[in-house]
């Protein structure tokens, strides 16, 4: 069930949210507003109104539901460095559970880990997290995995070493979160796209492609879900620069509006059928940067030029997302100015410095603003009509005097204030008050099925997206919505197979066939003129082995994933190889995944040869479950690695000539709780050494992961006869 509260004009859907709690990262009506009464006005980093403090280093909003408080950061050093996910309760700041992530396979320095904000579900306790190397995790109450995903594995996640990393959402049974990606099929072309899951499954329910190629490759906005002319919506501001609403259950894309020459990072607030989006890069239509504008949400099609209602330009608020309260948008550009600004009308009131920096959003309770700024500081203002009263500013610091980042935004709940730093988890309130026990909303929820009698306009056909192994079936099933994209239920149809070897009987079972070995393809269900698919790829056992004879020039196999643009067959010396191109704009540095993420205890084995352009070589190689085996080029070098920053790596020089074919092997092994590591390298027209070139143990192993090929085309890179094999056969 889905509760939906009344505010600003428009039923604003949060779940199961709680007015008294702040479950997601702008609170319960996704505009920074909570509705708690008696917060403090002042307060002292070295006591006054402060009820504790967690040791903690974050730079995200917590979530704070079911009595707890959930937040993501890093921990350790050097070889023990990892992401790190906690629970403390409300009341006390007592730690209630601890979850350690390895983080591999980015090039996401540890000073960003912990970027995206976590998502809390009241209903089921859940918690959401998007890690920065890739891992989707859903955590019960007790902290025990749920699901996981391996978005950069499975979906082609694409991940810069910026660190932007998007945040989930909750809404009704959903789980939705976005990000570019390149992956196989039609996903191919590298696109910001927005994935449902099940929320207590993790099955994929939909995804959706509203617009075109990203201007910039890795953003951060956060969609939002509202109600506008009876139809439930899911609004976003993309990596193409636009803004998208889509129908929030089956992603539909309902408008766009065209609003930047870069990609958006903040995400959207709503009044009725207002929708007011902010950005800090150039404009499409005139030589001006930064705008805030107000879009009529209630339009069709492309909206960019009749769904403006009123703009501001040359307010650069590309980072902090607005606040939006009482016909009121409180709107933090880059150098941390907050302008207070009507929303009717567009008219600045009043502007407020807050220092220099502006990352975190600010959040409005009990007639009080509540805002931070990157270099330390926490302010309290009053908001007034003509001007902010500053009630309270504290600047927090480091034990060596310096101020602590802040780049998140502080949640409101049961009374009392929370946010996270670089210092520190902080809970502030008054320590004589009670902790309140949460109260449910009475506002009337949204109706998520749809009428008796309704027509069928769309359907879904769930799960959306699926690998199998050797010997494995699966059941789809299929879902019809009406025009508004409400749920009418099961549909009824036929059901048949493109791209895929096996049979699918009526019941909608998918029986793969066992002789075709790897392949991917499409589902297809079709009930009169309405169409659904979903997406299949089914891998053989091992062993596997790959010599590009067979495929056309430009082509690689279909169920790979991240690389059908980077790396494509070519001939090369009368024969077909694989080659990742030199690079002169874009990403030079990409992985290619060859398989599911689930895989453990092989060996990867392929032939490699690079080019030379100028003075500079390419770094190539090989991955397995995590780990990287890297020839380097221009420092004629090998290494392993599990992550660009160097938190577990072993080099050894290895001098290698361009345009010599070179064989790589890279074997992963769990012993004893700890991984171990192996790699060789030698001419391929000679014997296999029997020695490993380099071994590493690792003492926090990653135990599973897809192989893959490595490649930062500086200059050209040739890959040939790939062999992926169990341990020891």
């Amino acid at each position: 069930m889905a509760v939906a509260v009344a505010m600003a004009g428009a039923f604003v859907a949060t779940g199961l949210a709680r007015g008294s709690e702040w479950a997601g990262w702008r609170g319960p009506f996704q505009n920074g507003v909570s509705d708690e009464k008696g917060l403090i006005s002042s307060w002292s980093p070295a006591g006054e109104n402060l009820v504790w403090k967690a040791d903690f280093i974050g730079r995200s909003t917590p979530v704070v539901f079911d009595g707890r408080v959930c937040a993501i950061g890093r921990v350790g050093a050097d070889v023990t460095k990892q992401e790190v996910v906690a629970c403390y309760d409300a009341g006390t700041g007592a730690k209630r559970w601890e979850s350690r992530l390895n983080v591999y396979l980015t090039a996401v320095p540890f000073t960003r880990v912990g970027w995206a904000n976590i998502a809390g579900d009241p209903e089921t306790g859940n918690l959401y997290v998007h890690g920065v190397g890739g891992l989707f995790v859903c955590y019960d109450r007790n902290g025990k995995i749920v699901w996981q995903r391996s978005l950069g594995e499975q979906f082609g996640r694409i991940s810069g070493y910026g660190g932007r990393t998007h945040s989930p959402i909750v809404d009704e049974d959903q789980v939705i979160l976005s990000f570019s990606n390149s992956g196989w099929g039609d996903q191919v072309p590298p696109r910001h796209r927005y994935f449902a899951f099940d929320k207590r499954t993790g099955e994929q329910l939909w995804v959706s492609t509203p617009g075109g190629a990203p201007l910039t490759i890795t953003t951060q906005a956060t969609p939002m879900t509202t109600v506008i002319n009876g139809q439930r919506l899911l609004i976003a501001e993309n990596g193409d620069g636009w803004v998208y609403a889509m129908k929030a259950r089956t992603g539909e894309k309902v408008w766009g509006f065209q609003f930047s020459k870069q990609g958006l990072n903040t995400s959207v607030v709503v009044d009725g059928n207002k929708v007011y989006a902010t950005s800090g890069d150039e404009n499409i239509d005139e030589g001006t940067k930064g705008r805030v504008v107000c879009i009529d949400g209630s339009g069709k099609g492309d909206i960019t030029k009749t769904g403006e209602i009123w703009r501001v330009d040359e307010l650069e608020a590309g980072f902090v997302s607005p606040l939006l309260q009482d016909g009121t948008l409180y709107v933090v550009d880059d150098s941390a100015n907050m302008s207070a600004i009507d929303a009717a009308t567009g008219k600045t009131r009043w502007t407020f410095n807050l220092g220099t920096v502006g990352k975190g959003s600010p959040v409005w309770a009990d007639g009080k603003i509540y805002a931070t700024e990157v270099n330390g500081s926490f302010h309290i203002l009053r908001p007034e009509a003509s001007r902010a009263v500053s009630l309270d500013h504290e600047v927090i610091k480091m034990k060596d005097g310096r101020p602590a980042e802040i780049y998140a935004s502080p949640a409101v709940a049961y009374g009392r204030v929370y946010f996270a730093t670089e210092e520190g988890l902080y809970c502030l309130g008054d320590k004589s008050a009670k902790l309140p026990a949460a109260k449910g909303s009475a506002a009337a929820a949204e109706g998520q099925r749809a009428e008796t009698g309704a027509a069928a306009a769309w359907a879904q056909v769930v799960p959306a997206e699926v690998t199998l192994g050797a010997g494995e079936s699966v059941t789809f099933r299929a879902r019809s919505f009406d025009a508004t994209g409400r749920l009418i239920g099961d549909a009824q149809g036929t059901w048949s197979l493109t791209g895929l070897g096996g049979a699918i009987d009526e019941k909608g079972k998918l029986t793969p066939d066992a002789a075709r070995g790897s392949q991917a393809g499409v589902v297809t269900f079709q009930s009169g003129d309405i169409k659904a698919t979903a997406r299949v790829r089914v891998f053989a056992p091992l062993p596997w082995s790959e010599g590009f004879d067979g495929f056309e020039a430009g082509k690689n196999p279909v169920y790979w994933i991240g690389g059908a643009t980077r790396f494509v067959v070519a001939e090369k010396s009368g024969g077909k190889v694989l080659i990742k191109p030199f690079m002169d704009q874009g990403l030079e540095r990409s992985n290619l995944f060859l398989g599911p993420p689930e895989m453990s205890a092989y060996t990867i084995q392929a032939d490699l040869m690079g080019s030379v352009k100028g003075r500079r070589r390419p770094d190539m190689g090989i991955i397995n479950s995590g780990y990287t085996l890297d020839m380097m080029g221009n420092h004629q070098r090998i290494q392993i690695r599990d992550w660009v920053e160097p938190r577990l790596e072993k080099t050894v020089d290895f001098p290698w000539d361009p345009d010599v074919w070179y064989t790589a092997k890279l074997r992963v092994e769990n012993k004893g709780g700890k991984g171990i590591i192996q790699g060789k390298v030698w001419p391929a027209a000679a014997a296999e050494p029997a020695e490993w070139t380099i071994t590493i143990e690792d003492p926090l192993p990653i135990i599973q992961g897809s192989p893959g090929l490595y490649g930062y085309s500086s200059a050209d890179i040739f890959y040939d006869n790939i062999k992926v094999m169990v341990n020891g056969k």
